[in-house]
């Protein structure tokens, strides 16, 4: 089990600070949900705890199981168990699937596990998220649609084994049969060694994975958090709901 501990977290972009003092806890677990406007920092924030090198850190620490993860390279992070699903997953043509996700198990697991062995894994996995054996021989998100490429971000997580997922929209361009599957292979993957963020705009997907505590950004920080029921409340009433409350010192 490995907590990820988020204090005072300050990020310029490209100039322009956006987080602005960002503070939270994930631990082994549990499951958080971020929702707010765009523009308020989601991504920046997943995108910071990545290693991203267009994301600035100008104050604040970051800790993975007690570790300086600011310190760490991109590749570090994933070793000690920090993964990320991308809003956005990046097409890489000419490389097969099944290379990709070997050499990923591989360099994230520190072993030399050989192809029929790491095959036998690997479709146990695929069986978990429905998917076809054929899928392994395509190559990485070219001509995916947007719910393959969001299972196969989920079938990454299943085959890493992360201590802290990050979910980057993972509901976003999906249907409802493709949320249900992409849901339904996170759920199978909570654990108590296993801390999950989940980023959304929606309630749909809370809906199907059901998290512990739902925070709302605005203006690069948390400024409310509560349970599930904070994210119906959302549906409901909309941001300007929160923006009428929150108050010019910080949370309400």
């Amino acid at each position: 089990m490995a907590d990820l501990v988020v204090k005072g977290l300050h990020v310029n972009v490209a100039g322009k600070e956006v987080l602005k003092g960002f503070d939270l806890t994930v631990k082994g677990g549990e499951v958080h949900a971020i929702m707010g406007p765009n523009g308020t920092g989601k991504t920046t924030l997943s995108m910071t705890l990545a290693g991203h090198p267009r994301y600035e850190v100008t104050n604040g620490q970051v800790t993975l199981g007690g570790k300086d993860l600011l310190e760490m390279e991109v590749d570090e992070r994933a070793r000690e168990g920090l993964f990320l699903a991308f809003q956005y997953p990046a097409e890489i043509p000419g490389v097969p699937v099944k290379n990709f996700l070997r050499q990923a198990y591989n360099a994230v697991k520190g072993t030399e596990m050989e192809v029929f062995e790491f095959y036998s894994i690997m479709q146990e996995k695929m069986q978990m998220m429905k998917m076809d054996m054929s899928f392994a021989n395509r190559n990485l998100n070219e001509g995916f649609s947007g719910g393959e490429k969001k299972r196969h971000e989920i079938l990454q997580m299943a085959l890493l084994e992360p201590k802290i997922a990050i979910l980057d929209e993972t509901d976003s361009g999906l249907d409802i049969d493709a949320l249900k599957i992409v849901a339904d292979g996170v759920n199978k993957l909570r654990g108590p060694e296993l801390g999950v963020l989940i980023i959304t705009h929606y309630h749909r997907l809370l809906e199907y994975i059901k998290p512990d505590f739902v925070h709302v950004m605005m203006d690069g920080r948390i400024v409310r958090s509560g349970g599930p029921e904070l994210a119906l409340e959302l549906e409901e009433k909309g941001y300007d709901w929160i923006r009428g409350q929150v108050s010019v010192g910080g949370e309400v």
